[in-house]
């Protein structure tokens, strides 16, 4: 998986195409490793294109689907909200983002063109839902959970989240939005009898009753307070999952991000947090892989297994070249699950490969674009007479 910079794959190298929001980052990281692979650049095809029908493919492209957010406009389009710091139109952004992605597949498939993300992978991977059921019957360890699967009854309101609390026995619990990401409309709920829950949440409601994402997660001791912002979500879809206790590092709250490419885990970074939440927007911080490594042998636990498990999760999406998986570790660091699993989750500057995966020395964009180059490859030898 590591290409040489000046020798790209001759005739069966790819061109690409990558579907994002030109001025966005990830764009540029993936330019930049398009570059270091000797390759022409990638053509730009605007999220804002594909919204107003006007994407087009060439025959023999190989298209990435990157992220459509940070952009006002996209996200005005997808969710009908102006104010990008809204929680609120998550089930919105789904129901565009898919038919968008559906488009974008279409298209590529009528100009001979090749996709790197499948419309069936995208539809599950932003229904936690719908993945959290893949990963069960997959055999994959995730925490338990009463709104798994398409034929889990619905969660009309606060009220729905109580019964389904107390029916399950689950004191603790992830209330989150079935299309949320980053953490967007997360609550890490604590219930002790009636009347008595706190939630520890980025979500900020003002005093219309409004729904709006902070960087700062702040804690609600009340009931109605917490009723009201889980009223408030629910319309949009709610999926809710016992809390696991994690392990920690530092003192610290820990979990990881596996980034799996071409079924391979390729990197790993440690996020840790003294909130529930390790997103490192919110102020997580990565933490030291070597010291979880070290943690996990010293309890008899297996490293390569956590890896295998991350495997197993991104092999329930066929038709995506690259996920990123967040592993949680049990307290005392020996038995793992996986709590999500992300299309967009390669958002990882600096960090280069894990030892052994094939992608050392490349950060998270190379890896995959050595992995089509790799693919193009082994489809060209095949070929050749």
């Amino acid at each position: 998986m590591s290409p040489s910079a000046s020798s790209p794959a001759g005739d069966a190298a790819p061109r690409f195409a990558v579907v994002g929001n030109p001025e966005n980052r990830r764009v540029a990281f993936f330019q930049e490793a398009v570059r270091d692979a000797g390759l022409p650049p990638a053509r730009v095809v605007s999220w804002l294109q594909v919204l107003g029908g006007e994407a087009a493919f060439g025959r023999g492209e190989t298209v990435r689907i990157d992220s459509p957010g940070e952009n006002a406009e996209v996200e005005r389009l997808l969710r009908g909200v102006g104010d990008p710091t809204r929680v609120e139109g998550t089930a919105r952004w789904y129901a565009g983002f898919l038919a968008a992605v559906g488009g974008v597949a279409r298209a590529a498939s009528a100009a001979g063109a090749r996709v790197l993300a499948s419309p069936d992978d995208v539809a599950a991977l932003f229904d936690k839902r719908l993945c959290h059921a893949l990963l069960a019957d997959a055999g994959v360890p995730v925490p338990a959970s009463p709104t798994s699967g398409p034929q889990a009854p619905p969660v009309r309101d606060w009220s729905d989240v109580r019964a389904l609390l107390r029916e399950h026995r689950m004191p603790r619990a992830f209330v989150k939005l079935a299309h949320g990401s980053s953490a967007s409309g997360v609550l890490a709920v604590e219930t002790a009898g009636p009347g008595r829950v706190r939630a520890s949440t980025s979500v900020e409601r003002d005093a219309e009753g409004r729904l709006f994402n902070s960087l700062r997660v702040r804690r609600y001791t009340t009931e109605r307070e917490v009723g009201a912002i889980v009223d408030a979500l629910a319309p949009d879809g709610l999926h809710v999952e016992r809390w696991l206790p994690k392990a920690s590092q530092r003192g610290r709250v820990a979990d990881l991000r596996i980034v799996v490419v071409g079924g391979r885990a390729t990197h790993a970074v440690v996020r840790t947090s003294l909130s529930p939440m390790t997103n490192l927007h919110l102020g997580g911080a990565r933490g030291d892989l070597d010291e979880v490594r070290a943690a996990v042998s010293a309890v008899g636990g297996s490293w390569r297994e956590a890896l295998a498990m991350c495997e197993r999760a991104a092999a329930c999406f066929p038709g995506t070249l690259c996920v990123g998986v967040d592993l949680l570790p049990a307290a005392g660091w020996r038995r793992f699950a996986v709590g999500e699993v992300n299309a967009f989750g390669d958002l990882l500057p600096g960090l280069t490969g894990l030892p052994g995966s094939g992608a050392e020395g490349l950060d998270t964009y190379a890896a995959q674009v050595a992995a089509v180059l790799d693919r193009a490859r082994n489809d060209h030898a095949v070929t050749s007479p």
